[in-house]
């Protein structure tokens, strides 16, 4: 497991930036619900005399913007962003370093096969995102807790954040396979945003047009829409959609990794 430990302290430094942002705009979220609250007018009376595009670009759906989970309902888009951007950008580095940083040949000629080395890359990974999320959920019951008024919100937030947790792990193997596909290690991280921007803007579009409602089957984000876990929970053919894109993605990590020239 030294490769595993090693790839842990490696991103230990990541891992801490990343948290730290995802806590401040948690919070900075939050206080500008705070703020609003107590201004003495009526969000979702705002939110009402905007075009229904504009509601729909920036999250806003159907959520009641007087209520703290239906604020952090609409936050919950952003972090999702962040946080699929880490996963997705640790599977394209985590196992295409070696070949960026030219320490492929220190690395394999340990007496370890390259799909053990793959595994404990990943299992490295994994332990990032599930850290990350885990901190993304004590800090949501925290501050949406804290700003609830006793309002239950608890059973809400873990729903939403095994959603969050399921679409990381998407980002995270498809930046895995994008990264063993490649054939040089610099374009993974560019591909992975791609990527992700590509599924955003499809997201968007099934939102914003119900012409384009089809759209939704493809991409991540909508298969954890806040709105729609909120309102009507896991949603089981989304649930099967996303298996089948992580197995994928790991076939095809194992399958190419093993396989490619290493660049030395």
């Amino acid at each position: 497991m030294k490769v595993y430990i090693h790839e842990l302290k490696a991103n230990f430094k990541s891992l801490l930036i990343w948290s730290i942002g995802i806590i401040f705009m948690i919070a900075g979220g939050m206080s500008k619900y705070s703020a609003a609250s107590k201004s003495g007018q009526s969000m979702n009376e705002l939110v009402s005399k905007m075009p229904k595009t504009i509601q729909s670009f920036f999250g806003m759906g159907s959520f009641d913007l007087s209520k703290a989970i239906g604020f952090y309902g609409v936050l919950f888009l952003y972090l999702a962003i962040m946080m699929t951007i880490h996963a997705g950008l640790l599977g394209a580095t985590i196992i295409s370093k070696e070949e960026r940083d030219k320490t492929s040949e220190f690395l394999y000629i340990k007496p370890i096969t390259r799909k053990m080395i793959i595994s404990q890359k990943i299992l490295s990974a994994l332990t990032h995102v599930i850290i990350l999320n885990l901190i993304t959920l004590i800090s949501s019951l925290m501050m949406v807790g804290y700003f609830s008024n006793g309002e239950p919100v608890t059973n809400i937030i873990i729903k939403l954040m095994i959603g969050l947790l399921l679409l990381q792990l998407i980002f995270l193997s498809l930046g895995l396979g994008l990264s063993a596909i490649s054939k040089n290690a610099k374009n993974a991280p560019s591909l992975v945003s791609g990527s992700l921007l590509f599924f955003f803007f499809i997201y968007k579009l099934s939102d914003m047009n119900t012409n384009l409602a089809f759209l939704r089957f493809f991409t991540p984000f909508k298969y954890f829409d806040a709105e729609y876990l909120i309102n009507n929970g896991f949603n089981s053919v989304y649930i099967i959609l996303t298996f089948i894109i992580i197995i994928t993605m790991l076939i095809i990590t194992y399958t190419f990794y093993d396989k490619r020239d290493l660049i030395i």
